[in-house]
This record gives structure tokens, C-alpha cells and sequence, in this order.
């Protein structure tokens, strides 16, 4: 990831976090834009060409009422969209989409000792992020912003695999939901090292169409387990395939987004900007 890139982000990533720290004050474009050290007409170039609306409209999406009302919309037929075979503009991630494969018992006691494992690092519109793959599929995608500290919590997950740094067709494939049409790419396999019940919930996150959002109430009443929302929450924050399969679109019931795996600030900015882009294409 360039440095620019990088400094583009943090300041973007700033100023959501300062829009979540004041949303009842609605801070305006010359407040956001102090706060990043940019002139408002930069800023708003920058926040516009990240997010495709502007800072006021994207402050919009982080309101608890707005996220509320994405939740109510869903109560009949979040699960439902999983079963929609369509795919245009901006697409569904579903798993129509997304396959995931449970890693053999073997595989998955034994630290993958008779996996090879390809692995890179690479950009997207949240960070940079380390991604890795199997002859079956991807099976790891973490944000990265520190590299040493990514690849080594990496290293732990497979401590036996054989792991080569090199970018190969199955990363590539994958990365390009950030940039293509997904109407246009070949279906996103997971090969996955998690228990009956974690790739269950992960699959569960599948359903979750770009744009809504869920909470870990109806994802454990999605898998016929409603008592077992605290089950839910661990297997959810043990998704090792970040945006891919998309815990970030799971919040509390109340509206509040919550924690992430990958900081709070991040997944907010994850579901502002889909929101965006599946407003841009209604």
C-alpha cells in the first residue's frame, strides 16, 4: 500500500471517528475538514471520492435511527435475500456468491501441517490487509496495519502449514469485489479451519445482503439456536475472513454498531460506505 494511500485512509478514517464522537452536534464540512489538517473543498474531494457521497450524506449513515430503521426492514426478509439469484450493479454477498468449505478434522488438529498456503499483503478501501489462500480457497483475511503483527498472528492460526508469499489467482479473484462488478466475477471460494457450529454462523453472515445490517439475536434464530446469542458473538468475532464474510454488518439490537475485531472505527466505516453504494444504485 503507497504511503499516500495510506495517509488518504487515516484521514478518512479520522474523520469518522470524530463524526461518531459528535454526531448530535452534526459537525459541518469546515469542522471535518480542520480536523484532518485539509482545506473543505480537499476534504471534500477526498471523502467523496472514498465514499462516494458526501461527508454530510455518509453522516447520515451512522446514525443509530437510521441503522434502526435498516434493522427493522429486515425483520422478514433478511435471510430471505440469500435465496435471490440475481446479481447486478454492486451485487449481493451472499452464499450464492461465497462458498465456504470446512477444513478436514485433520487439517484443522494438526496446525494445517499438509497445507501449502500462499499469502499477501494488498490494498482496500478500509487498510491494508494480509490475505492467503489454499489450492480450495481463501482461508484468511485480516487488516494489517501493522504487517509484523498481522502475518504473525497469521502464522499462529497454521502454525505447520507451508507458507510461500506470493499473490495468486484465487487472492486476486477475491479482491476484486472492492473494484468490480460482481456480476462479473467468478464465485469467491473459502477454505475454512473453524468448528461445525463457527461455519454455520459464518455462513449465516452470508445471508446479510450489502447494505443491511443484522443482530446477534437473528443470526442465532437464523441457525436454530435463539438462546445462544453469546455463542453467536465468538464464533462471529472469530471470523477469520475479514469483509469477505461480513461480521461488520452485525450490531446490537439497540442500533449501536458495536466492537470489531479490527477497531470500531473501521466498521463503521465498512457499513457507511455500503450504504452508500447500494443507495448510489437504488
Amino acid at each position: 500500500m503507497s504511503t499516500q494511500q495510506i495517509i488518504n485512509y487515516q484521514r478518512i478514517a479520522d474523520a469518522i471517528e470524530y463524526m461518531q464522537q459528535n454526531f448530535k452536534e452534526q459537525p459541518d464540512l469546515d469542522a471535518l475538514a480542520q480536523k484532518v489538517h485539509l482545506s473543505p473543498f480537499h476534504f471534500q474531494r477526498l471523502f467523496t471520492d472514498w465514499a462516494g457521497v458526501s461527508p454530510k450524506k455518509f453522516l447520515q449513515y451512522l446514525s443509530i435511527e437510521h441503522a434502526k430503521v435498516i434493522l427493522k426492514e429486515n425483520k422478514t426478509t433478511l435471510f430471505d435475500a440469500a435465496f435471490e439469484t440475481g446479481l447486478s450493479g454492486t451485487g449481493r454477498l451472499h452464499d450464492l456468491f461465497i462458498k465456504i468449505e470446512g477444513m478436514t478434522p485433520g487439517e484443522f488438529k494438526n496446525g494445517g501441517e499438509n497445507l501449502s498456503i500462499n499469502y499477501s499483503f494488498a490494498e482496500s478501501p478500509f487498510g491494508n490487509i494480509l490475505v492467503a489462500s489454499t489450492a480450495k480457497g481463501i482461508c484468511h483475511i485480516a487488516f494489517a496495519d501493522d504487517e509484523q503483527k498481522a502475518l504473525q498472528e497469521f502464522k499462529t492460526n497454521f502454525p505447520n502449514a507451508h507458507l510461500k508469499q506470493v499473490v495468486d489467482m484465487i487472492q486476486q479473484n477475491a479482491l476484486y469485489i472492492f473494484t468490480h462488478d460482481w456480476s462479473k466475477l467468478h464465485q469467491i471460494k473459502l477454505h475454512l479451519k473453524g468448528t461445525d457450529f463457527q461455519v454455520k454462523v459464518w455462513e449465516a453472515l452470508l445471508k446479510i445482503p450489502m447494505g443491511k445490517l443484522s443482530t446477534y439475536g437473528s443470526i442465532a434464530a437464523s441457525i436454530d439456536k435463539p438462546k445462544a446469542s453469546r455463542a453467536v458473538g465468538t464464533a462471529i468475532g472469530d471470523n477469520p475472513v475479514a469483509f469477505l464474510i461480513p461480521c461488520h454488518r452485525v450490531i446490537q439490537s439497540t442500533g449501536s454498531f458495536g466492537q470489531y475485531h479490527w477497531g470500531s472505527v473501521r466498521k463503521t466505516a465498512m457499513i457507511g460506505w455500503e450504504a452508500a453504494k447500494t443507495n448510489a444504485v437504488q
